[in-house]
């Protein structure tokens, strides 16, 4: 019996050094993913790894055991986690599916948070031309150069990258400019993106330079002198949304709409209270860097 004991020992020892080598898996949400979305990934190992290595098969990697990713590309990405403990380290791949979202987007990412913005396909024109410039990396580092609490933040002045203090801007961009697109049903509610421009008789749009509202509290009396003074009608559907939203309604007609921030609204409110000076120039630079969501 004392034989038969240490036999049997031994043999559950082979059986523990010997057997099914351990694999590393995880799990992901079985939704459907459009772009730009945030993935949990969670973690199935069946063995205690010392130290995890993700690559969600679009550039980004995580040491985390458990971690949130964002992708903001479509498209087929192969995820490959490898678990290592000592000298052995064990991989699983899976591959998962983002699509693209129906609605192109934007996002506007800034030191005081990332703003999502939708462009409107009703005019053309200034989407391609925004979407252009975004991807070929136009806007990135260029700043916020004038802000005006309770009005607007203004940005896209390629003048403005790494420019000195105090020094004035407004005045660059491509050597272009863009046909007004006015629309109906585009007004200057709180979050509208626009397209600056210089005075001039067509209301041709600036080559590169926007603006994004923030706006303040409108009334049905300030609408009523707007509709007066331009000849022309709200929908009630845009005069629920301005008395809901506030804006800035008198910009309406006289300059092209051409997009809306969807989400992060709270970064307009904090950039337009930066404080301010010369030339409604922002004291310490807010840059910005741009990424098309596709």
């Amino acid at each position: 019996m004392k034989k038969l004991f240490v036999f049997a020992t031994f043999a559950s020892v082979l059986m523990a050094s010997c057997g099914v080598k351990p694999t590393a898996s995880f799990t992901v949400p079985t939704q459907k993913f459009v772009a730009p979305v945030e993935v949990a990934f969670v973690n199935t190992t069946k063995f205690k790894a010392e130290s995890y290595a993700w690559d969600f098969g679009d550039g980004a990697t995580s040491t985390d055991a458990n971690p949130m990713h964002r992708y903001t590309q479509s498209g087929n990405h192969l995820v490959v986690l490898k678990a290592t403990k000592g000298n052995k380290t064990v991989t699983t791949k899976q591959m998962i599916q983002v699509t693209a979202p129906e609605r192109c987007l934007v996002e506007i990412e800034t030191d005081f948070g990332t703003m999502t913005v939708e462009l409107y396909n009703a005019t053309p024109k200034h989407r391609d031309n925004f979407i252009k410039l975004a991807e070929e990396g136009y806007y990135n580092d260029l700043i916020f150069h004038r802000v005006i609490n309770n009005f607007m933040i203004q940005g896209g002045d390629p003048d403005s990258r790494n420019a000195p203090a105090g020094k004035m801007l407004g005045m660059g961009g491509p050597n272009y400019q863009i046909p007004a697109e006015f629309v109906d049903t585009l007004c200057h509610i709180k979050g509208a993106l626009a397209a600056a421009r210089t005075s001039n008789p067509e209301k041709k749009s600036s080559g590169s330079q926007f603006y994004i509202v923030q706006g303040s509290s409108v009334t049905d009396i300030t609408l009523n002198q707007i509709e007066t003074m331009r000849n022309f009608h709200y929908t009630p559907e845009q005069r629920e949304a301005y008395l809901k939203m506030g804006g800035t309604p008198h910009l309406d007609r006289e300059y092209t709409v051409f997009g809306q921030v969807i989400k992060g609204f709270e970064v307009i409110d904090k950039i337009a209270t930066t404080e301010t000076g010369q030339g409604d120039r922002p004291k310490k630079d807010v840059k910005m860097k741009m990424r098309v969501i596709k």
